[in-house]
């Protein structure tokens, strides 16, 4: 598996993403999904990676500066079928080892409440995070949990 910061120009990568917002609008009501379009995912203060293995997309994720010392994971996706094979965890592996590399104190995320969420939920959990209150611009929402790791 190659894991390379990505422009966001593949049409494969096009489609992940669609294929992601559509299935976070069918798990959690409209203001409940905060997933970021295309051109949220290019600016500046966004790092995206996907990930590849002879020439198929295997998944994507990316890291949204909120200040100097606080990072976002969004965007995590591992394609259907390329789940349970380790991709989700390597792309945040990659995406807490940037994090630390820029010096940032907390890494935190969003993430859906009903139980389709769970494995990403224990992903996670398994590798430090723990629920924490809203942060940024989130607010109390019963289809959000909300995580961090002290870096």
């Amino acid at each position: 598996m190659l894991i390379r910061v990505d422009d966001l120009k593949s049409p494969a990568v096009h489609a992940l993403l669609a294929a992601h917002l559509e299935e976070m609008h069918s798990l959690s009501p409209p203001g409940s999904v905060h997933t970021l379009p295309l051109d949220e995912l290019r600016k500046p203060d966004v790092t995206f990676w996907t990930a590849w293995a002879g020439g198929a997309l295997l998944g994507c994720g990316a890291l949204k500066e909120l200040s100097l010392q606080h990072g976002e994971v969004k965007s995590m996706r591992t394609a259907p079928e390329h789940r349970r094979r380790g991709v989700g965890r390597d792309m945040l592996l990659l995406i807490m080892g940037e994090a630390r590399r820029r010096g940032y104190r907390r890494l935190s995320l969003e993430t859906g409440s009903a139980p389709a969420f769970e494995p990403g939920r224990r992903l996670y959990g398994s590798l430090g995070f723990t629920c924490c209150p809203p942060f940024g611009n989130y607010v109390e929402d019963p289809h959000s949990v909300f995580m961090t790791l002290v870096l």
